[in-house]
């Protein structure tokens, strides 16, 4: 099945990444395309990467940690 580019910029982005990775055209869509699928499926949510910085830090999250601050806290920080 063939694909047609008619986007000057996807053209171009593709011909620049097939030349720095030494492959043809059809090669550099295919790898683009693989890293691109492979990055949107192990995203970290944002809680995902809360933990792993936990972990990395060190920090443990007990039970204080994980009572909200008052509302006056955050009125605090925002007022000029």
């Amino acid at each position: 099945m063939a694909i047609n580019v008619t986007n000057e910029r996807a053209d171009e982005l593709t011909r620049k990444f097939a030349k720095i990775a030494k492959v043809s055209i059809s090669d550099a869509i295919i790898i683009a395309m693989r890293e691109a699928i492979e990055r949107r499926l192990n995203v970290e949510t944002p809680a995902q990467t809360a933990a792993r910085l936990r972990e990395k830090d060190h920090v443990e999250l007990n039970e204080k940690a994980r009572k909200p601050l008052p509302k006056e806290a955050f009125d605090e920080m925002w007022e000029a």
